[in-house]
């Protein structure tokens, strides 16, 4: 890849640090982490040799779904700061050679948004169908099956224009109406604000949910075996979801969009796909040819599975399926259990396995995204349901215990209050100020140091950043694979379990780039080595 090519395709096998700002740093004592807090602490992120950062919400947001719940799509809330606060934090991180991403939430607003208040007052006026709205059936209820992924039906009743409107998640997020060729051009024309102030990407959140079946057909139910098996806590999960979401409307779009970045420099995007039944094939669709999106993730690496046949499956799933589209993996984010607690079984180290994750996850085909906290081995919180603050929580408590246990304020310096995030009263509790920041720095076997020597390998290498991947066949419970380019071929080796596994290593494995296997049990002394429970080594094949 030439000079030019890097620079237009900046993000093409990039690193991704996810910052979710009420989270980061506060800096009025308030409690809640705001854009001046995330400038202080661009230093930390740019340490961990990261490419770009990706901020979660910032908008004006009654803040029903942390900001998810978008009011304004052109002004930062109060809570977060100023608009001045957000063009000093993109100034300060292109300084700091950081690519910066933000949120763009287009599948719904807020119910307190101007476009929401105009379109339920009536059925005439100028906004009257830049919402789904639907009649009742002749008995009142709903006009379909469809239901909302955060409970009950994914319609309400809305008494001024005697119909329901459509939401698939709170009620006080109305999905906007994409079949409205006006409703493209107002939400294009936000992203378009953002991108003459100076962003280099968006991350569109739950890109497959812009458009909805026009004849309002129901969904059917998962098969009666699946419904068994699975036997999901959520109703959502019970359905197939057909009409509601990923609809062949959404492609046609998603090229609009890409038509308008296309038209700034070295600009990116990277959509979230939520699909259940056809995550691959949808990403497949939305990433390929070189229109649409410049790349997706998914839940798959995301969930409970974790183990060699699981990546593997991933990966080549991906890739089978797109020739010219790409992907970014994750392992944890804002909406999931943070992958150390969803992975170590009963008896195996925490820290050990977050080690083992960042060698693995900086050594796949693909960009990564990290989410803040992860380079510090945080662990789930375990919150009591009087702190909560997630609605989805709120709403499934016990079944379900929401997304606030990942969400919890990040740990700076354990010997401040509130371990250095805010002076004044945390909007979550602060759950371990064991792993913070300030105490892993000098510490060279620290997570957190872990993170920096794997992040620095991968920029380093452009065989571990874009080269092909060549799976290797290992014992149970070890996965392994080259990355490889027309100048080197790197062998990565991973024991994803908690028990020493042998692995066969080529007589041409050459010095390690990085590795938590002894020097004298290395492959460089002997062609079979004893993997210690989670062990690694990432190794040149000369």
């Amino acid at each position: 890849m030439s000079k030019a090519e890097h620079h237009r395709e900046w993000w093409r096998g990039s690193s991704i640090y996810q910052v979710y700002p009420r989270s980061f740093q506060d800096t009025t004592g308030d409690g809640v982490g705001d854009l001046r807090g995330v400038i202080q602490r661009l230093p930390h992120i740019a340490s961990l040799k990261v490419d770009a950062i990706w901020l979660s919400p910032f908008f004006k947001s009654p803040q029903a779904d942390m900001g998810y719940d978008v009011s304004d799509y052109r002004a930062v809330d109060p809570l977060f700061g100023s608009m001045e606060d957000f063009d000093a934090l993109i100034a300060q991180a292109h300084r700091l050679g950081l690519k910066v991403i933000i949120d763009q939430v287009i599948s719904h607003t807020s119910d307190k948004h101007a476009w929401f208040i105009e379109s339920r007052a009536g059925r005439t006026n100028a906004k009257a169908d830049w919402y789904v709205w639907a009649d009742p059936r002749p008995e009142g209820s709903p006009p379909n099956n469809w239901l909302s992924v955060f409970g009950g039906s994914a319609w309400e009743w809305e008494p001024t224009r005697r119909q329901y409107y459509m939401h698939n998640f709170l009620s006080s997020q109305p999905d906007l109406n994409f079949q409205n060729p006006a409703v493209q051009e107002a939400v294009l024309d936000a992203v378009r604000f953002w991108l003459d102030r100076g962003v280099d990407g968006f991350r569109l959140d739950t890109v497959n949910y812009y458009f909805h079946d026009r004849q309002l057909r129901r969904n059917p139910a998962l098969p009666a075996a699946r419904r068994k098996r699975e036997n999901p806590a959520n109703p959502y999960l019970l359905q197939r979801h057909l009409y509601d979401k990923s609809q062949p409307e959404n492609i046609v779009f998603l090229k609009r969009f890409r038509a308008l970045l296309d038209q700034y420099e070295a600009r990116a995007t990277v959509g979230e796909v939520g699909d259940e039944d056809r995550s691959l094939d949808t990403v497949a669709a939305y990433t390929g040819g070189g229109d649409k999106l410049n790349m997706c993730y998914t839940f798959d690496m995301l969930g409970e599975a974790f183990s060699p046949l699981h990546i593997r499956g991933c990966i080549e799933g991906f890739f089978d399926r797109v020739k010219d589209g790409w992907v970014c993996w994750a392992f944890s984010n804002h909406d999931v259990e943070r992958h150390v607690t969803r992975w170590t079984p009963p008896g195996a180290d925490p820290q050990a396995l977050a080690k083992l994750a960042i060698a693995l996850l900086a050594s796949l085909r693909g960009s990564i995204c990290l989410y803040q906290g992860e380079e510090l081995g945080l662990e789930e919180a375990v919150l009591t349901y009087e702190q909560l603050r997630d609605p989805v929580g709120i709403r499934f408590w016990p079944g379900i215990k929401g997304r606030d246990g990942c969400r919890t304020p990040i740990p700076w310096n354990e010997n401040l209050p509130n371990a250095g995030f805010t002076q004044g009263h945390p909007w979550l509790p602060v759950s371990d100020g064991s792993r913070a920041a300030a105490g892993q720095e000098n510490d060279p076997d620290s997570v957190l140091n872990v993170y920096r020597a794997a992040l620095e390998v991968r920029r380093n290498s452009a065989a571990l950043r874009i080269g092909a991947i060549d799976f290797v066949d290992a014992t149970e419970g070890v996965l392994a694979f080259v990355r490889s380019d027309h100048s080197e071929k790197i062998l990565c080796v991973f024991n994803m379990v908690n028990a020493v596994r042998p692995f066969i290593f080529p007589p041409r494995t050459g010095e390690a780039l990085l590795s938590n296997i002894a020097a004298d049990a290395g492959p460089t002394q002997r062609t079979t080595c004893d993997l210690p429970p989670y062990g690694y080594i990432i190794a040149r094949l000369k």
